[in-house]
Parts: structure tokens; C-alpha cells; sequence
């Protein structure tokens, strides 16, 4: 749970770089890659995470301009990396602007149960960084190149004539 505004905006922005970079990699045609039928496409994941945002955070009475939490996703990948950005950065000015480090103690329902504000921005971080995961999964399967967030990836270390470590 944090308990500074600090820590999490510097938590989030980190985060927040390595899942743009994802998005910004994204083609239109690897928006439908899905790992079988009837589970979420890369686009709708994608997409998933950029709604995520106000769906999480506009119930606790935080204010942001965002795209609607059920709306369908773009056909374009360049909207739907376009989108997370603006929603992060319009969610990032809330924060600053209509809370202080005393308002994430505060509890709000959320999905039936109490949630204190500060457990909330960190159930929206690991959501993301959750499905920033399954994300590279399609992603390779569509044949898109995967970089590196906690580290080189593998496609990285070779261009640093390195052999990627086996663990």
C-alpha cells in the first residue's frame, strides 16, 4: 500500500515508460493475435489497460479525463498507445492536484469491499504490470519484437553480442 504520493507517482511513471513502450509497438494486425479462441486479443488487453485507469480511480472520487472503463477498443494501435498516454498523464495531475498523502488512508468501496486509496494505486500498478505480461506473450506470437523493461530481452542481448541467459 503506499502511504506518499511520492512513491507511487515515482512507481507508476517507471512502470508507466515500460508499458508505453509495449504500445508503441503494437501494429493494427497484431491487435487480433489471441492466445486461443475465445480469450482477450493483444488489442483488447491493451485496451484493457488503458480503461483500467478511470475504471479503478474514478471510484474513488478522483477526477481525470479518460476514455470510458467499457468502451470498445480502437482499431488503430497507434490510438490505443496515444490514449494511455494522456490518461496516464491526466491521471498523474490528479493525483497531484486533488490528493495529499493523508486522502490515501482514506476507505472507499471498491468491488464490494473497503479499499484505503493507497492499496488502490497499488492494486492498479500490479493490474498493469500483470497484464503488461500476458502482453509480450501475444506480442511475440504475433512476431513483434519484445523490449527489455526489467532488463535486457533476448533480441538485446544478442545485439550486445551477448547470449541471452538461460535460467
Amino acid at each position: 500500500m503506499y502511504t506518499s504520493l511520492q512513491s507511487f507517482i515515482e512507481a507508476y511513471t517507471y512502470e508507466a515508460e515500460g508499458t508505453q513502450k509495449l504500445l508503441d509497438l503494437l501494429t493494427d494486425a497484431s491487435l487480433e493475435q489471441e492466445v486461443l479462441p475465445g480469450y482477450r486479443t493483444l488489442g483488447r488487453l491493451a485496451w484493457h489497460i488503458v480503461t483500467t485507469i478511470p475504471e479503478m480511480l474514478h471510484r474513488t472520487g478522483l477526477q481525470f479525463d479518460a476514455p470510458y472503463a467499457y468502451s470498445e477498443p480502437p482499431a488503430s494501435a497507434a490510438e490505443i498507445a496515444a490514449t494511455y498516454r494522456t490518461a496516464v498523464q491526466s491521471m498523474l495531475e490528479a493525483i497531484r492536484t486533488q490528493w495529499t498523502d493523508e486522502t490515501l488512508q482514506q476507505e472507499v468501496d471498491l468491488y464490494g469491499e473497503p479499499w484505503k486509496n493507497g492499496f488502490t494505486l497499488r492494486a492498479l500498478l500490479m493490474h498493469e504490470v500483470h497484464h503488461r505480461g500476458q502482453m509480450t506473450v501475444l506480442m511475440r506470437q504475433a512476431g513483434l519484437t519484445i523490449p527489455g523493461i526489467y532488463g535486457p530481452a533476448k533480441e538485446e542481448w544478442a545485439a550486445m553480442g551477448m547470449e541471452a541467459p538461460v535460467v
